[in-house]
């Protein structure tokens, strides 16, 4: 079975579009690989949790920031797919070498 995606995301921050934007990035590039990713009002204020059903894969109070997208599509291809090439994501930056 595929794995689901789900994004914790406190609605009293206003945080609800950033999830939305961030599962329509995910599920555009995971299409084939994720069963789908569910959006989930956080009852405790200041949660963006993304995790699967196994494992958390980012919290935004441990890393003490939102991820940035081509971050999140790496951690989750980690998870779930780690052959799979990501494509413009992983391309290094030619200036300073990082990706």
């Amino acid at each position: 079975m595929k794995p689901t995606i789900e994004i914790e995301y406190c609605p009293k921050c206003g945080w609800m579009l950033r999830a939305a934007y961030m599962a329509q990035e995910v599920l555009s590039t995971f299409s084939e690989e994720l069963h789908g990713v569910l959006l989930i009002p956080s009852e405790v204020a200041g949660r963006f949790t993304v995790r699967t059903s196994e494992q958390e894969i980012f919290n935004r109070k441990r890393e003490g920031r939102f991820p940035e997208i081509k971050e999140l599509k790496q951690l989750i291809r980690d998870r779930v797919c780690p052959d799979k090439d990501l494509g413009h994501s992983e391309r290094k930056n030619e200036r300073d070498g990082s990706l």
